[in-house]
């Protein structure tokens, strides 16, 4: 009987959540990748779109030179576009990662950054795509999200 009251009690808890991120036992485990498999968003939860974000410091659109600096400043850039909503990273559940030029060490360096980013491991769903070129030049990393608004 405590077993059931005790599996009652872990769905009641994941059901409250904002968003339930998951990796399914049967398909690799992408953590190490910094992303996740699946995420579910609760019933009567809004989502919150934010368009794709790039690494410029300035309302100029000015862009460092240095991949990893880029893709710290995309990161800051989709977390100040949430603030006003009273969202954080936290409550992202997607992004989508446009890359010039991709190749291992900038995989590394966006698994690296976004182990910092969501430190707890509950990484957002991610779909990278490698692209030759994006909007402005010197633009050498796009990120796009969505969150979730209780």
């Amino acid at each position: 009987m405590k077993y059931i009251i005790l599996i009652f009690l872990i769905m009641t808890i994941q059901s409250t959540a904002a968003q339930t991120l998951s990796n399914p036992t049967t398909l690799f485990d992408p953590a190490p990748y910094g992303f996740s498999h699946v995420a579910t968003v609760p019933e009567g939860m809004s989502l919150v779109f934010v368009a794709g974000q790039g690494g410029e410091t300035d309302k100029e659109g000015t862009l460092g030179e240095d991949f990893r600096a880029q893709v710290q400043q995309v990161l800051l850039n989709i977390k100040l576009a949430l603030e006003p909503q009273g969202l954080s990273l936290k409550d992202v559940v997607k992004v989508t990662t446009l890359v010039v030029d991709h190749d291992h060490e900038k995989l590394g360096i966006i698994v690296d950054e976004f182990k910092k980013a969501w430190p707890d491991a509950h990484f957002p769903v991610n779909t990278l795509i490698p692209v030759p070129r994006l909007a402005l030049e010197g633009m050498l990393i796009e990120i796009d999200a969505v969150a979730v608004q209780k």
